[in-house]
């Protein structure tokens, strides 16, 4: 299986691959700094899952997700974020993303809210 990560902090990206690990998802990881350069590889990658912080540059985690589902790209899209306010999850969820993890999270938050969709 493999997974991106989209974020534009390097040092978050690999807290949420850590977190993956600890978590059992031993999978491999594409990564991307913001939403566009992760549309460009949702594109050529065809990833099985996208993980992704809301606020980046260029292009937002919400704009990334609207992008995909108007091109047609049904991948699996959840976010990985600081916010978690109820309007940032019924607008994740309106828009088609699985869950929204909200910072600070736990190997046993990603296992308990990735694995339900794994099935």
């Amino acid at each position: 299986m493999r997974v991106l990560v989209t974020d534009d902090s390097r040092v978050m990206r690999q807290i949420v691959i850590r977190t993956l690990r600890q978590a059992g998802f031993e999978w491999e990881v594409l990564e991307a700094p913001d939403g566009a350069a992760g549309l460009a590889v949702v594109r050529e990658q065809d990833p099985d899952l996208v993980l992704s912080d809301w606020n980046m540059p260029e292009m937002t985690g919400i704009e990334l997700l609207r992008a995909m589902r108007g091109a047609g790209i049904d991948t699996p899209f959840g976010f990985v974020t600081s916010e978690g306010s109820a309007e940032m999850r019924a607008q994740a969820e309106a828009e088609g993303a699985l869950f929204l993890i909200a910072k600070p999270f736990s190997a046993e938050v990603f296992r308990d809210t990735i694995e339900p969709f794994l099935a």
